[in-house]
């Protein structure tokens, strides 16, 4: 099977922004070491000088697919680490069932089990807020452009459970209809930031995958 070339939407001297792919680690685990973005945009600037190094600044769950930046420095890791709740992050998302208000604001406390299951508390645990405005709707699936104003842990897929529209191919918190489908069809699709270094406004924006037009297409 042939690897996949990296997707890289943005690069510089201080900093890279690439594609991920659903179904790959973001970083490595206990379990899985080499088979991660990291080590595929580590490999990557390793070949253009075996001395480039490169520092997470976020990550996405397994299953999430999209944007994703890596620093080249621990200087502007930590600079973009201190500033990233000014970052603005969207997604695109399908969702089963027809969503019935057009936009609406989403608040609520996730609290996380031992087994990391995240699940919805109405006062103790991490605030979490969303966005989410309607793009497309059809019979079976809504999609969602999802503005997330916190970044918790599995919030999206936690929260648009909970309005009883699961994300579809959310294998974790929706049991109900998951059959057949391979993929979570959640898409971190825009990126805007302030460079930490050149203080520009860095604006990036990426097509959803070809899966998700097996269920909606949609031109942005």
């Amino acid at each position: 099977m042939k690897k996949e070339k990296l997707k890289i939407i943005y690069e510089d001297a201080y900093l890279i922004v690439v594609v991920k792919k659903s179904g790959l680690l973001t970083i490595s685990t206990d379990k899985e070491k080499e088979n991660t973005l990291y080590h595929e945009v580590s490999s990557y600037l390793k070949k253009k000088n075996k001395n480039n190094k490169v520092f997470i600044v976020h990550r996405l769950d397994k299953d999430t697919a999209g944007l994703i930046v890596f620093a080249k420095s621990l200087k502007v890791k930590n600079a973009l680490q201190d500033n990233w709740d000014k970052v603005i992050r969207k997604y695109y998302g399908i969702v089963n069932g027809v969503v019935d208000k057009n936009k609406d604001t989403l608040t609520s406390f996730l609290k996380e089990t031992k087994t990391h299951y995240v699940y919805s508390t109405k006062s103790d645990g991490k605030l979490a807020i969303l966005d989410y405005q309607i793009l497309v709707k059809t019979p079976k699936y809504t999609l969602l452009d999802i503005t997330i104003k916190t970044g918790r842990k599995h919030q999206i897929r936690v929260q648009l459970n909970d309005i009883k529209h699961s994300l579809v191919g959310d294998k974790t918190y929706d049991k109900c209809h998951n059959k057949g489908i391979k993929q979570l069809y959640l898409f971190a699709y825009f990126l805007e930031f302030t460079h930490p270094i050149t203080k520009k406004t860095i604006t990036l924006k990426c097509p959803y995958p070809e899966y998700f037009k097996t269920l909606i297409d949609y031109k942005a």
